[in-house]
Formats: structure tokens, sequence, C-alpha cells
């Protein structure tokens, strides 16, 4: 199923004149993953103190950050890729952290209602669910999952246009549980589609 994942090698391609300036400077890609991650757990937490304050504007900041962190997260990518820093620590650090942003980015959403806060709950555990079915595809031999209808970069999509609604003034009413109801329902076929695949690619079987 199409995702906002099939246009990555197209973002990719007009990332590389930065990533080579990055290279040049002598960054890393693991160091561009790990500070990725520490601003997105840092941001989460501020954005949980405004939520919490009721001060929704600092939520425009959201949409905005996705976007960087889209590219930053393309950045660590090549230069990993195509600068000899593929690693295992760097396999480790990359999926660790998209967990723990991801989880930060999504949590002061829990704070602006009752029925948002488990639902937010929810969309966590099915995302991170989601993820862990993608990882097992390297498992079952059939490389990493993306399948949709609601992964990564679209769920960035969904959050970002939150953020940028919240931000914007418009009140967090019964709209923000339903809209979260959506990306959580959306997140099962998500895994389903990642494990048949994955099955189905891998050989349909694994070593047990």
């Amino acid at each position: 199923m199409m995702t906002l994942h099939a246009l990555k090698p197209r973002f990719q391609s007009l990332l590389r004149p930065a990533v080579r300036s990055l290279h040049g400077a002598g960054v890393s890609a693991n160091q561009v993953t790990v500070s990725t991650g520490v601003v997105s757990v840092a941001l989460g937490a501020g954005l949980a103190v405004a939520a919490d304050a009721g001060q929704l504007q600092w939520f425009l900041l959201l949409p905005l950050w996705f976007l960087v962190r889209m590219a930053l997260n393309a950045i660590d990518g090549l230069l990993a890729r195509e600068f000899g820093q593929i690693s295992t620590l760097g396999a480790y650090l990359n999926e660790l952290s998209d967990l723990v942003a991801d989880a930060a980015l999504y949590l002061p959403f829990a704070l602006l209602s009752e029925a948002a806060s488990v639902l937010t709950l929810l969309v966590i555990f099915l995302a991170n669910l989601a993820e862990v079915a993608g990882l097992l595809g390297i498992v079952a031999g059939s490389g990493r999952r993306n399948d949709g209808p609601m992964g990564k970069s679209d769920r960035a999509l969904v959050f970002g246009l939150l953020g940028l609604l919240l931000g914007a003034g418009i009140l967090p009413g019964a709209w923000l549980p339903g809209v979260l109801t959506i990306v959580a329902l959306l997140l099962l076929p998500t895994i389903v589609n990642r494990v048949r695949h994955g099955i189905a690619q891998g050989g349909g079987h694994t070593d047990q």
C-alpha cells in the first residue's frame, strides 16, 4: 500500500549536497541520529509543559520539527550508506531513537483531554508494535518492512497537522479523539501488512 515512505528516494536526492557538506565537516551519521533524538525528546517535554499550561501556540513547532526531523533521518542514512559509516551501533541507535522520539512527540497530546490521553497512549503502543513488526521482517529474511497505511512518515504528517491546528488556535474538542481513533485503527492493518508481507517475502518461515 502506498505511503509517504515511497517518496523517500526523491527526498534523499535533494539532500545529497547537504550530506556531502556535513561529511566534509566531519559530522557522522550517529551524531546526527543522537542529536535528532535528543532534540525530539526535549521538544516533547517542552510541549507537554505547554499543553499542561494551556499554551497551545507552542504546538506550531511540531510540524516544523517533523519536517526537519524527516530530513535529518534521511541525512543520517545517506551518511551511513554512502560514506562507509554503517555499523551495528548505528542500526541500534537509529531504531531505538526513533521509537523514543515518536513517543516523546506524541505524548503531549495525552495532556489535552481525558479521551485524548487514553487514545494517545494506544497510538504510541500500536506505533511501536508496527515498528517492531517492520524490524522482524529482517529476521524473516525480507528486509525492513515499511508497509502502510500508517507508517512513520504518515504519522508525522498527521501529528504535524494536529500541531498546526492546535497552534493556530483551534481548541482540542471532540475532533481530536476522533483523529487519534482513526490513526489507531489504521495502525492495525499496518501491523498486519508488515507481518503478512514479511512472512510472504521471507519464505514463509523462520528458524525457531
